[in-house]
């Protein structure tokens, strides 16, 4: 494969883009959502534990998405109890989607593509500001179909340029595009419908998780159950999995 001057890694033979992968980390989704244009209102913290209030406590209110990030055994486990499959079958278009969905096309970007599907869906949608990068993709992409709205994303040369200035950065040293990824990005969000939705660019479209009530917010129980927990149950003692939230900074922290 070949790499460009940012280290993106183009295949010769079929074009295909490969980005370095995100590391899950919070600092890291928190600087690369700001230079595309969220809030800096807005930020992702790590969540420790989901049945300790202590712990639970230590995420800042309201939270706006979740992100989990599975290991691919945990993963294909717990996609083997879902109906559909990694062949595209959503056709959803426009306003009236309850979600805006992407199709993943660049090569080891779950990560980029689950944060996309944080900051631009549900409460957090509305605190992307005027004439961002975000911005103009939502509006570009909004319109169309899944195969040319993934299109708008891999043809963007903002979002490439701002995700490979972080991509680097992190507790760890950053894998190279080339190096095969273990893991997957999934996020959870809640729709204009009022579902809670589980997003991921691999499979055929979004996961309806079924409807949630006016004080059912993302870190309920009905909305673990029908979402994360799910993930954790099919982990069976593998703690290799994390979750960050995406959620509205405390006041002394903006």
């Amino acid at each position: 494969m070949s790499r460009n001057e940012r280290g993106v890694y183009i295949n010769p033979d079929t074009g295909k883009k490969t980005f370095i992968p995100l590391e899950n980390n919070p600092e890291v989704f928190t600087e690369l959502v700001h230079k595309l244009g969220l809030s800096p209102k807005l930020g992702f913290y790590d969540i420790y534990s989901l049945d300790d209030p202590d712990l639970l406590a230590l995420v800042p209110r309201p939270v706006h998405a979740l992100i989990f990030i599975s290991p691919a055994d945990v993963y294909h486990r717990v996609r083997m109890s879902d109906s559909g499959s990694k062949n595209l079958t959503y056709d959803g278009s426009g306003e009236d989607e309850p979600v805006i969905w992407f199709k993943q096309t660049i090569g080891h970007a779950c990560g980029l593509i689950a944060l996309l599907h944080s900051v631009m869906n549900g409460t957090a949608k509305q605190f992307v500001e005027p004439d961002s990068t975000l911005d103009h993709l939502l509006k570009a992409s909004t319109p169309l179909k899944p195969l040319p709205r993934a299109d708008v994303l891999y043809n963007s040369d903002e979002l490439e340029k701002a995700h490979m200035s972080v991509a680097t950065k992190g507790d760890s040293a950053a894998p190279q595009a080339i190096e095969p990824n273990g893991y997957h990005f999934i996020s959870f969000v809640m729709g204009k419908d009022d579902h809670l939705y589980e997003l991921e660019g691999s499979w055929d479209g979004p996961i309806d998780r079924g409807v949630m009530g006016p004080d059912e917010g993302l870190l309920s129980e009905k909305a673990l159950e029908a979402g994360i927990r799910r993930f954790v149950k099919a982990a069976e003692g593998n703690m290799e999995f994390s979750m960050i939230a995406l959620a509205t900074k405390d006041e002394h922290d903006q």
